[in-house]
């Protein structure tokens, strides 16, 4: 029973990305800070109390309304933290109630001191401690750190004021104080460091994706360049020349100058299309050495330790635009679905040199993306293997569940020169 419960979260903290488990766990520290304290802290008021019906009541009496307190206070922690992150506001007026209760807490301690049933500076301030701790943690995120500061300094103030007023010597006044106040800094410095985490961490993640789709649109930027560089003068001398037919044919000049003029258009039309063909042809086929110089400077980029090893074996044409395109995807597929922080490339040949090999490896890969039977697998992979499978090579991906790790292995045939220019050739005549 308890693995059935235990399994499907597991399954579901597993499939998170590393930003979202550093975010929640942080969040639950919090959470185990404020009820550790309370607990810790407050519950020593218990055997340090004089013996009397009254005097427990009222040490019992300051635990039940810590703890009520440090509920209230978790369950606006959340709302805090998203508030600090500037996702959602949170109102000052949801303290009002914790504010009140954190008034009575500490309104009990002190009567247990006008009644000397507790002795001991430090006892009183730890108990004082423990139940400002959780106010301090959510109310500390909450508003700016001056407020947060002034608040502090007014509550040990005047919780010192009325320790003295009920009888405590001024020493241990003095050390209650000192607790609270050190206790205080800590609460709060602790709230306001853990959002600023989660706030680093973030821009972290959007700045990891802002990069992947910068390098998406300045390739995008590279072809429409290319394309508009290709395109544009012709594109204007076959304006120039249509109009200067039109215009001949207007002013019933020999058919012979306006038939030339059009077959200057259709010359320069399919010049066009032949080199537009080109630019489409070298944007489609990815050359290797280019292939692993983008993914390291894109990797690199977000944060990905990328290294490339090649054994500069020269390999044949198709096959580098072949194992350019698993470059390629494989780079996409760790920006997408990993949070790597490193990524291997290897390219060689087999033993016998009939085979082209390339393998890719990367870690920071997530439970679903690991495991073909618990994730759905994506379309492109499935297109790589149709791709390879036209040069008769083939794809293998393995996912190391223990370590995180996902590899893409590739093999291509190595053809002879002669097979190699009769598939170029067939290339650009199917084009």
């Amino acid at each position: 029973m308890i693995g059935w419960w235990l399994n499907p979260g597991y399954r579901r903290w597993q499939e998170r990305s590393s930003t979202e488990q550093v975010e929640a766990s942080t969040r639950w520290m919090l959470i185990a800070y404020a009820w550790v304290i309370l607990a810790g802290f407050v519950a020593q008021l218990l055997p340090n109390t004089d013996p009397g019906r009254l005097t427990y009541s009222l040490a019992w009496a300051v635990l039940a309304t810590g703890l009520v307190q440090c509920l209230l206070c978790t369950a606006l922690l959340h709302q805090a933290l998203d508030s600090y992150l500037g996702t959602r506001p949170l109102p000052w007026s949801r303290f009002g109630v914790p504010a009140l209760l954190l008034g009575a807490v500490t309104a009990l301690t002190v009567a247990l001191v006008a009644l000397d049933a507790v002795e001991g500076g430090v006892t009183v301030g730890l108990a004082l401690y423990g139940a400002f701790a959780p106010f301090a943690v959510t109310f500390g995120i909450t508003v700016p750190r001056r407020t947060a500061a002034l608040f502090l300094c007014g509550y040990v103030a005047v919780t010192a004021g009325s320790l003295a007023a009920a009888g405590l010597p001024w020493t241990n006044v003095l050390a209650a104080a000192a607790v609270m106040a050190a206790g205080g800094l800590i609460s709060v410095f602790t709230g306001r460091s853990s959002a600023w985490y989660i706030a680093v961490i973030r821009e972290l993640e959007e700045a990891r994706g802002v990069q992947a789709r910068l390098a998406v649109a300045e390739e995008r930027l590279r072809f429409s360049r290319d394309l508009h560089d290709v395109m544009g003068q012709n594109l204007s001398a076959i304006a120039l020349k249509s109009e200067l037919a039109a215009q001949l044919v207007r002013r019933g000049a020999p058919a012979d100058a306006s038939v030339e003029q059009m077959s200057e258009v259709q010359s320069i039309a399919r010049a066009s299309q032949s080199e537009v063909r080109a630019v489409v042809r070298g944007y489609r086929d990815a050359d290797l050495s280019t292939e692993l110089a983008g993914a390291r400077g894109i990797l690199r980029a977000a944060g990905v330790d990328c290294r490339a090893k090649s054994d500069d074996a020269p390999l044949p044409g198709p096959v580098q635009a072949a194992l350019g395109w698993v470059v390629r995807e494989g780079a996409t597929n760790v920006l997408r679905h990993a949070d790597a922080t490193w990524c291997t490339v290897w390219v060689g040949s087999d033993a016998d040199g009939n085979k082209a090999l390339l393998v890719m490896e990367n870690d920071g890969v997530h439970r679903a993306a690991r495991d073909p039977e618990k994730g759905r697998t994506g379309s492109g992979l499935a297109g790589l293997r149709e791709r390879l499978a036209g040069v008769g090579g083939t794809l293998r991906s393995a996912g190391d569940s223990g370590k995180g790790t996902f590899r893409l292995t590739a093999e291509v045939p190595i053809g002879s020169p002669a097979d190699d220019a009769q598939g170029a050739g067939g290339k650009e005549t199917a084009e």
